[in-house]
Protein backbone atom coordinates (compact mmCIF):
# COMPACT_ATOMS: atom_id res chain seq x y z
CA UNK A 1 0.00 0.00 0.00
CA UNK A 2 1.34 3.72 -0.58
CA UNK A 3 1.82 6.12 2.25
CA UNK A 4 -1.65 7.25 3.20
CA UNK A 5 -1.28 11.13 3.61
CA UNK A 6 -3.16 12.41 7.04
CA UNK A 7 -6.72 13.45 5.97
CA UNK A 8 -6.28 17.18 6.46
CA UNK A 9 -3.33 17.03 4.13
CA UNK A 10 -5.21 15.19 1.62
CA UNK A 11 -7.89 17.99 1.56
CA UNK A 12 -5.06 20.60 1.19
CA UNK A 13 -3.72 18.89 -1.75
CA UNK A 14 -7.28 17.99 -3.09
CA UNK A 15 -8.12 22.19 -2.77
CA UNK A 16 -4.98 22.93 -4.59
CA UNK A 17 -5.61 20.57 -7.36
CA UNK A 18 -9.11 21.66 -7.58
CA UNK A 19 -7.94 25.39 -7.84
CA UNK A 20 -6.26 24.75 -10.54
CA UNK A 21 -8.69 22.94 -12.44
CA UNK A 22 -11.79 24.58 -11.73
CA UNK A 23 -13.71 27.57 -11.19
CA UNK A 24 -14.79 27.71 -7.22
CA UNK A 25 -18.75 28.47 -7.11
CA UNK A 26 -20.58 31.87 -6.34
CA UNK A 27 -20.45 32.84 -2.58
CA UNK A 28 -24.09 31.96 -0.85
CA UNK A 29 -24.65 35.56 -0.89
CA UNK A 30 -25.71 35.99 -4.76
CA UNK A 31 -29.06 34.70 -3.75
CA UNK A 32 -31.17 35.66 -6.35
CA UNK A 33 -29.13 35.60 -9.36
CA UNK A 34 -28.21 31.97 -11.62
CA UNK A 35 -29.09 28.77 -11.39
CA UNK A 36 -32.42 28.06 -9.13
CA UNK A 37 -32.88 24.53 -9.43
CA UNK A 38 -34.27 22.26 -7.10
CA UNK A 39 -34.64 19.51 -9.10
CA UNK A 40 -34.90 15.83 -7.55
CA UNK A 41 -35.10 14.42 -10.74
CA UNK A 42 -33.93 16.31 -14.30
CA UNK A 43 -36.68 16.82 -16.98
CA UNK A 44 -34.33 16.44 -19.64
CA UNK A 45 -34.63 15.22 -23.20
CA UNK A 46 -32.56 12.59 -24.22
CA UNK A 47 -30.32 15.06 -26.13
CA UNK A 48 -30.17 17.06 -23.14
CA UNK A 49 -29.10 14.33 -21.17
CA UNK A 50 -26.67 13.32 -23.62
CA UNK A 51 -25.16 16.34 -23.62
CA UNK A 52 -24.49 16.69 -19.73
CA UNK A 53 -23.51 13.04 -19.77
CA UNK A 54 -21.19 14.40 -21.87
CA UNK A 55 -19.85 17.53 -19.83
CA UNK A 56 -19.77 14.85 -16.90
CA UNK A 57 -17.87 12.29 -18.09
CA UNK A 58 -15.22 14.94 -19.26
CA UNK A 59 -14.78 15.95 -15.51
CA UNK A 60 -14.36 12.64 -14.46
CA UNK A 61 -11.98 11.52 -16.95
CA UNK A 62 -9.49 14.58 -15.94
CA UNK A 63 -9.99 13.69 -12.12
CA UNK A 64 -9.13 9.41 -12.54
CA UNK A 65 -6.21 10.70 -15.65
CA UNK A 66 -4.95 13.18 -12.86
CA UNK A 67 -4.76 10.64 -9.85
CA UNK A 68 -8.11 11.66 -8.49
CA UNK A 69 -10.58 9.30 -9.54
CA UNK A 70 -10.44 5.83 -8.23
CA UNK A 71 -9.05 6.83 -4.86
CA UNK A 72 -9.71 3.20 -3.28
CA UNK A 73 -8.46 1.14 -5.79
CA UNK A 74 -5.35 -0.40 -6.47
CA UNK A 75 -2.99 1.48 -8.73
CA UNK A 76 -3.24 -1.01 -11.07
CA UNK A 77 -7.22 -0.21 -11.59
CA UNK A 78 -6.05 3.92 -11.86
CA UNK A 79 -6.20 4.49 -7.83
CA UNK A 80 -4.14 5.43 -5.21
CA UNK A 81 -5.05 2.54 -2.49
CA UNK A 82 -6.79 5.01 -0.02
CA UNK A 83 -9.21 4.44 2.67
CA UNK A 84 -12.73 4.17 1.43
CA UNK A 85 -13.67 7.26 3.28
CA UNK A 86 -10.87 9.68 1.28
CA UNK A 87 -13.33 9.98 -1.49
CA UNK A 88 -15.89 11.58 0.97
CA UNK A 89 -13.22 13.62 2.00
CA UNK A 90 -12.61 14.11 -1.92
CA UNK A 91 -16.26 15.47 -2.09
CA UNK A 92 -16.28 18.06 0.36
CA UNK A 93 -13.81 19.90 -0.97
CA UNK A 94 -15.25 19.50 -4.75
CA UNK A 95 -18.40 20.65 -3.55
CA UNK A 96 -17.06 24.00 -3.16
CA UNK A 97 -16.31 24.35 -6.90
CA UNK A 98 -18.30 24.18 -9.78
CA UNK A 99 -17.79 21.27 -11.87
CA UNK A 100 -20.46 18.71 -13.43
CA UNK A 101 -23.07 17.93 -10.72
CA UNK A 102 -23.09 14.22 -11.25
CA UNK A 103 -26.35 12.22 -12.34
CA UNK A 104 -27.23 8.67 -11.05
CA UNK A 105 -25.85 6.91 -13.10
CA UNK A 106 -22.58 7.71 -12.80
CA UNK A 107 -22.33 6.50 -8.86
CA UNK A 108 -24.24 3.69 -9.96
CA UNK A 109 -21.06 2.79 -11.85
CA UNK A 110 -18.61 3.92 -9.87
CA UNK A 111 -19.79 2.96 -7.04
CA UNK A 112 -22.51 -0.18 -7.48
CA UNK A 113 -21.38 -1.89 -10.30
CA UNK A 114 -17.67 -2.16 -10.74
CA UNK A 115 -17.09 -2.82 -6.51
CA UNK A 116 -19.55 -5.63 -7.60
CA UNK A 117 -17.30 -6.68 -10.68
CA UNK A 118 -14.37 -6.38 -8.06
CA UNK A 119 -15.87 -9.07 -6.24
CA UNK A 120 -17.23 -11.46 -8.17
CA UNK A 121 -15.78 -10.85 -11.66
CA UNK A 122 -13.16 -13.12 -13.50
CA UNK A 123 -9.84 -11.88 -13.97
CA UNK A 124 -11.00 -11.22 -17.88
CA UNK A 125 -13.76 -9.58 -16.86
CA UNK A 126 -12.21 -6.95 -14.09
CA UNK A 127 -9.53 -6.28 -17.36
CA UNK A 128 -12.63 -5.26 -19.29
CA UNK A 129 -14.63 -3.43 -16.97
CA UNK A 130 -13.18 -1.94 -14.11
CA UNK A 131 -10.95 0.47 -15.56
CA UNK A 132 -13.03 1.90 -18.33
CA UNK A 133 -16.56 2.15 -15.58
CA UNK A 134 -14.16 3.97 -13.60
CA UNK A 135 -13.00 6.03 -16.33
CA UNK A 136 -16.31 6.41 -17.06
CA UNK A 137 -15.53 5.45 -20.19
CA UNK A 138 -17.96 2.89 -20.25
CA UNK A 139 -21.25 3.37 -18.02
CA UNK A 140 -23.64 1.21 -16.56
CA UNK A 141 -27.65 1.00 -15.30
CA UNK A 142 -29.14 -0.96 -13.25
CA UNK A 143 -31.74 -3.76 -14.72
CA UNK A 144 -33.34 -4.90 -11.00
CA UNK A 145 -36.74 -4.00 -10.57
CA UNK A 146 -39.55 -5.38 -11.87
CA UNK A 147 -43.65 -4.37 -12.19
CA UNK A 148 -44.69 -7.25 -11.13
CA UNK A 149 -41.62 -7.89 -8.09
CA UNK A 150 -42.52 -4.57 -6.51
CA UNK A 151 -40.03 -3.79 -3.97
CA UNK A 152 -39.18 -7.63 -3.08
CA UNK A 153 -36.16 -7.54 -5.94
CA UNK A 154 -35.93 -11.97 -5.55
CA UNK A 155 -39.24 -12.20 -6.76
CA UNK A 156 -38.30 -10.89 -9.99
CA UNK A 157 -40.21 -12.69 -13.50
CA UNK A 158 -37.31 -11.86 -16.06
CA UNK A 159 -36.02 -15.24 -17.36
CA UNK A 160 -32.26 -16.00 -19.04
CA UNK A 161 -32.23 -19.59 -20.59
CA UNK A 162 -29.24 -21.50 -22.01
CA UNK A 163 -28.69 -20.94 -25.73
CA UNK A 164 -25.37 -22.31 -26.95
CA UNK A 165 -22.14 -20.29 -25.29
CA UNK A 166 -24.63 -17.84 -23.77
CA UNK A 167 -28.29 -17.45 -22.37
CA UNK A 168 -31.50 -15.82 -23.92
CA UNK A 169 -33.02 -13.10 -21.80
CA UNK A 170 -36.72 -12.31 -21.81
CA UNK A 171 -38.55 -10.38 -19.53
CA UNK A 172 -39.22 -6.33 -18.45
CA UNK A 173 -37.53 -4.28 -16.21
CA UNK A 174 -38.85 -0.70 -14.89
CA UNK A 175 -37.42 2.87 -13.40
CA UNK A 176 -34.02 2.21 -14.81
CA UNK A 177 -31.83 5.55 -14.67
CA UNK A 178 -29.34 6.33 -17.20
CA UNK A 179 -30.74 3.64 -19.43
CA UNK A 180 -30.81 6.22 -22.33
CA UNK A 181 -26.95 6.73 -21.90
CA UNK A 182 -25.49 3.61 -20.60
CA UNK A 183 -23.55 0.82 -22.67
CA UNK A 184 -24.36 -1.93 -20.46
CA UNK A 185 -26.83 -2.88 -17.73
CA UNK A 186 -26.69 -5.03 -14.96
CA UNK A 187 -29.18 -7.49 -14.73
CA UNK A 188 -30.91 -10.01 -12.31
CA UNK A 189 -32.34 -12.70 -13.97
CA UNK A 190 -34.09 -15.62 -12.98
CA UNK A 191 -32.69 -18.79 -14.17
CA UNK A 192 -34.52 -21.59 -11.96
CA UNK A 193 -38.08 -21.21 -11.45
CA UNK A 194 -38.24 -24.46 -9.83
CA UNK A 195 -36.33 -23.48 -6.51
CA UNK A 196 -37.24 -20.84 -3.68
CA UNK A 197 -36.97 -17.72 -5.15
CA UNK A 198 -33.46 -16.29 -3.66
CA UNK A 199 -31.90 -19.34 -5.08
CA UNK A 200 -32.50 -19.27 -8.41
CA UNK A 201 -31.29 -16.37 -9.35
CA UNK A 202 -28.17 -15.41 -11.89
CA UNK A 203 -27.02 -11.54 -12.51
CA UNK A 204 -25.94 -10.87 -16.30
CA UNK A 205 -23.97 -7.27 -17.96
CA UNK A 206 -26.36 -6.41 -20.86
CA UNK A 207 -25.34 -4.14 -23.41
CA UNK A 208 -27.70 -1.95 -24.05
CA UNK A 209 -27.33 -1.44 -28.11
CA UNK A 210 -28.05 -5.31 -28.10
CA UNK A 211 -30.70 -6.81 -30.80
CA UNK A 212 -33.76 -7.37 -28.07
CA UNK A 213 -33.26 -4.21 -25.97
CA UNK A 214 -35.87 -1.33 -26.12
CA UNK A 215 -35.63 1.32 -23.78
CA UNK A 216 -38.94 3.65 -23.07
CA UNK A 217 -38.89 6.60 -21.12
CA UNK A 218 -41.19 7.01 -18.61
CA UNK A 219 -43.23 10.27 -17.79
CA UNK A 220 -43.26 10.85 -13.96
CA UNK A 221 -45.43 13.87 -12.29
CA UNK A 222 -42.82 16.49 -13.06
CA UNK A 223 -43.30 16.56 -16.66
CA UNK A 224 -40.06 14.69 -17.37
CA UNK A 225 -38.63 11.62 -18.09
CA UNK A 226 -35.78 11.10 -15.38
CA UNK A 227 -36.60 7.07 -15.68
CA UNK A 228 -37.15 4.12 -18.06
CA UNK A 229 -39.04 1.18 -18.85
CA UNK A 230 -36.21 -1.60 -20.61
CA UNK A 231 -37.53 -4.73 -22.68
CA UNK A 232 -35.55 -7.62 -23.15
CA UNK A 233 -36.57 -9.93 -26.20
CA UNK A 234 -34.58 -12.86 -26.67
CA UNK A 235 -31.62 -10.63 -26.18
CA UNK A 236 -28.76 -13.12 -26.10
CA UNK A 237 -26.06 -12.36 -23.51
CA UNK A 238 -22.43 -14.49 -24.17
CA UNK A 239 -21.81 -17.12 -20.78
CA UNK A 240 -18.23 -14.47 -20.44
CA UNK A 241 -20.72 -11.42 -19.32
CA UNK A 242 -22.56 -14.03 -16.30
CA UNK A 243 -21.19 -11.85 -12.94
CA UNK A 244 -20.85 -14.52 -10.44
CA UNK A 245 -22.62 -18.22 -10.59
CA UNK A 246 -25.03 -19.32 -12.08
CA UNK A 247 -28.31 -19.22 -9.51
CA UNK A 248 -25.93 -17.50 -6.83
CA UNK A 249 -26.83 -14.16 -8.29
CA UNK A 250 -29.05 -13.47 -4.83
CA UNK A 251 -25.91 -12.98 -3.41
CA UNK A 252 -24.33 -10.32 -6.20
CA UNK A 253 -27.19 -8.76 -5.85
CA UNK A 254 -26.88 -8.03 -2.56
CA UNK A 255 -23.18 -6.50 -2.86
CA UNK A 256 -24.96 -4.03 -5.20
CA UNK A 257 -27.98 -2.87 -2.84
CA UNK A 258 -24.97 -2.40 -0.10
CA UNK A 259 -23.61 0.16 -1.58
CA UNK A 260 -26.53 1.65 -3.58
CA UNK A 261 -27.91 2.38 0.37
CA UNK A 262 -24.55 3.47 1.03
CA UNK A 263 -24.28 6.10 -1.24
CA UNK A 264 -28.00 7.74 -0.13
CA UNK A 265 -27.65 8.67 2.91
CA UNK A 266 -26.89 12.09 2.12
CA UNK A 267 -29.80 12.90 -0.12
CA UNK A 268 -31.25 16.03 0.10
CA UNK A 269 -29.04 17.84 2.03
CA UNK A 270 -28.08 20.58 -0.59
CA UNK A 271 -32.20 21.67 -1.35
CA UNK A 272 -32.62 21.64 2.76
CA UNK A 273 -29.78 24.15 2.91
CA UNK A 274 -31.12 26.35 -0.09
CA UNK A 275 -34.69 26.00 1.62
CA UNK A 276 -33.13 27.42 5.06
CA UNK A 277 -31.40 30.03 3.45
CA UNK A 278 -35.00 31.01 1.29
CA UNK A 279 -36.64 31.14 5.26
CA UNK A 280 -33.35 33.43 5.71
CA UNK A 281 -33.91 35.88 2.74
CA UNK A 282 -37.86 35.90 3.04
CA UNK A 283 -39.14 39.63 2.23
CA UNK A 284 -41.27 39.06 5.52
CA UNK A 285 -40.89 38.00 8.81
CA UNK A 286 -41.42 34.35 9.68
CA UNK A 287 -44.54 33.44 11.44
CA UNK A 288 -43.38 31.22 14.80
CA UNK A 289 -44.89 27.86 12.82
CA UNK A 290 -42.27 28.77 10.24
CA UNK A 291 -39.49 29.20 12.85
CA UNK A 292 -40.18 25.95 14.40
CA UNK A 293 -40.18 24.17 11.21
CA UNK A 294 -37.33 25.76 9.85
CA UNK A 295 -35.53 24.89 13.18
CA UNK A 296 -36.65 21.78 13.00
CA UNK A 297 -35.55 20.95 9.26
CA UNK A 298 -32.10 22.69 10.42
CA UNK A 299 -31.43 20.01 13.24
CA UNK A 300 -32.61 17.32 10.63
CA UNK A 301 -29.96 18.06 8.69
CA UNK A 302 -27.35 17.96 11.56
CA UNK A 303 -28.48 14.71 12.47
CA UNK A 304 -28.42 13.51 8.79
CA UNK A 305 -24.96 14.22 8.70
CA UNK A 306 -24.09 12.51 11.70
CA UNK A 307 -25.70 9.64 10.92
CA UNK A 308 -23.36 10.06 7.39
CA UNK A 309 -19.84 10.56 10.04
CA UNK A 310 -20.91 7.06 11.23
CA UNK A 311 -21.03 5.73 8.11
CA UNK A 312 -18.16 7.02 7.21
CA UNK A 313 -16.28 6.32 10.80
CA UNK A 314 -17.89 2.71 10.32
CA UNK A 315 -15.73 2.34 6.84
CA UNK A 316 -12.66 3.93 8.21
CA UNK A 317 -12.38 1.27 10.91
CA UNK A 318 -12.76 -1.48 8.13
CA UNK A 319 -16.50 -2.55 8.89
CA UNK A 320 -19.55 -2.18 6.58
CA UNK A 321 -22.10 -0.56 7.63
CA UNK A 322 -25.65 -2.32 8.28
CA UNK A 323 -28.04 -0.31 10.28
CA UNK A 324 -26.74 3.01 9.87
CA UNK A 325 -26.88 2.50 5.81
CA UNK A 326 -30.88 2.21 6.52
CA UNK A 327 -30.80 4.51 9.14
CA UNK A 328 -29.73 7.12 7.13
CA UNK A 329 -31.67 6.24 4.32
CA UNK A 330 -34.70 6.39 6.47
CA UNK A 331 -33.56 9.73 7.66
CA UNK A 332 -32.72 11.44 4.22
CA UNK A 333 -36.50 10.24 2.72
CA UNK A 334 -37.80 12.52 5.47
CA UNK A 335 -35.76 15.36 5.66
CA UNK A 336 -36.82 15.49 1.68
CA UNK A 337 -40.46 15.97 2.94
CA UNK A 338 -39.65 18.14 6.01
CA UNK A 339 -38.05 20.39 2.95
CA UNK A 340 -41.07 20.05 1.31
CA UNK A 341 -43.48 21.31 4.02
CA UNK A 342 -40.93 24.49 5.04
CA UNK A 343 -41.24 25.57 1.25
CA UNK A 344 -44.95 25.36 0.91
CA UNK A 345 -45.26 27.31 4.04
CA UNK A 346 -42.87 29.61 3.03
CA UNK A 347 -43.60 30.71 -0.46
CA UNK A 348 -47.30 29.70 -0.47
CA UNK A 349 -49.45 30.46 -3.76
CA UNK A 350 -45.71 31.35 -5.18
CA UNK A 351 -44.99 27.95 -5.44
CA UNK A 352 -47.69 27.07 -7.43
CA UNK A 353 -47.64 30.12 -10.21
CA UNK A 354 -44.89 30.20 -12.32
CA UNK A 355 -44.54 33.95 -12.62
CA UNK A 356 -41.07 34.03 -13.48
CA UNK A 357 -39.52 34.96 -10.13
CA UNK A 358 -35.90 33.58 -9.05
CA UNK A 359 -36.29 30.34 -6.54
CA UNK A 360 -40.55 30.06 -5.92
CA UNK A 361 -41.60 28.02 -8.86
CA UNK A 362 -38.78 26.14 -9.36
CA UNK A 363 -39.19 24.36 -6.17
CA UNK A 364 -42.34 22.01 -7.72
CA UNK A 365 -39.42 20.09 -8.73
CA UNK A 366 -38.62 19.24 -5.30
CA UNK A 367 -42.09 18.89 -4.26
CA UNK A 368 -43.02 16.41 -7.35
CA UNK A 369 -39.78 14.96 -7.34
CA UNK A 370 -38.79 14.24 -3.79
CA UNK A 371 -41.42 11.49 -3.13
CA UNK A 372 -39.70 9.21 -5.45
CA UNK A 373 -36.63 8.66 -3.13
CA UNK A 374 -39.74 7.01 -0.54
CA UNK A 375 -39.31 4.07 -3.62
CA UNK A 376 -35.38 4.45 -5.12
CA UNK A 377 -33.07 2.95 -3.83
CA UNK A 378 -34.55 0.53 -1.59
CA UNK A 379 -38.24 1.51 -0.29
CA UNK A 380 -39.23 3.20 2.70
CA UNK A 381 -41.19 -0.29 3.72
CA UNK A 382 -37.85 -2.39 3.20
CA UNK A 383 -35.63 -0.48 5.16
CA UNK A 384 -37.98 -0.90 8.16
CA UNK A 385 -38.15 -4.17 7.93
CA UNK A 386 -34.03 -4.56 7.33
CA UNK A 387 -34.58 -2.64 10.72
CA UNK A 388 -37.18 -4.59 12.14
CA UNK A 389 -34.98 -8.01 11.37
CA UNK A 390 -31.52 -7.40 11.78
CA UNK A 391 -31.86 -4.54 15.04
CA UNK A 392 -34.87 -5.09 16.98
CA UNK A 393 -34.67 -8.77 16.34
CA UNK A 394 -38.29 -8.91 15.49
CA UNK A 395 -39.65 -12.13 13.64
CA UNK A 396 -39.24 -12.16 9.76
CA UNK A 397 -41.57 -11.35 7.58
CA UNK A 398 -43.60 -14.95 5.80
CA UNK A 399 -41.58 -15.73 2.59
CA UNK A 400 -43.45 -16.68 0.08
CA UNK A 401 -42.90 -18.88 -2.94
CA UNK A 402 -42.35 -17.94 -6.44
CA UNK A 403 -45.72 -18.08 -8.30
Amino acid sequence: MSDIPEPEEFRAEARRWLAGTAEQRAARQDWGSGDDSVAVFENWTETEERAHTERIRDWERTRYDQGWGALGWLPEYGGRELPSYYEQLYRTEEAAFDVPRRTEVFPVTQQLVAPAIRIWGTDEQKHRWLRPMLRTDELACQLFSETEAGSDLAAVRTRAVREGDGWLLRGHKVWTSGARVATWGVAVCRTDPDVPKHAGITVFLVRMDAPGVTVRPIRQMTGGSSFNEVYLDDVFVPDADRLGPVDQGWRVTLTVLAAERLDSGGLGLDNADRALHLARRLPRPLTGGERQQAADLFVRTLVQRLIGLRVTAAVAAGREPGAEASVGKLHATATMRATTDLVQQLLGPRLAADTGEWGTFAWTEHLLGAPGYRIAGGSDEVQRTILAERVLRLPKEPKGAVS
